[in-house]
C-alpha cells in the first residue's frame, strides 16, 4: 500500500508541476509525453501505449 501511495502522490505532483509550468489550453498529447517526462525523472517506471 505505502508503494501504491507513493505512485499516487508522484503522478499528481508531475501533473501538478506540468499545470503550473504550461497551463491549460494545449493538445492532450503533449501534456502526455511532459508527464511521462516528469515521472521517469521522479523515478517511476513508465510505458506508454500509443494508438
Amino acid at each position: 500500500m505505502e508503494e501504491l501511495d507513493k505512485i499516487a502522490k508522484d503522478i499528481v505532483h508531475c501533473a501538478y508541476l506540468i499545470h503550473k509550468q504550461l497551463g491549460p489550453g494545449l493538445l492532450e498529447k503533449v501534456y502526455e509525453v511532459c508527464l511521462q517526462f516528469e515521472l521517469k525523472n521522479c523515478g517511476q517506471g513508465i510505458k506508454r501505449f500509443v494508438n
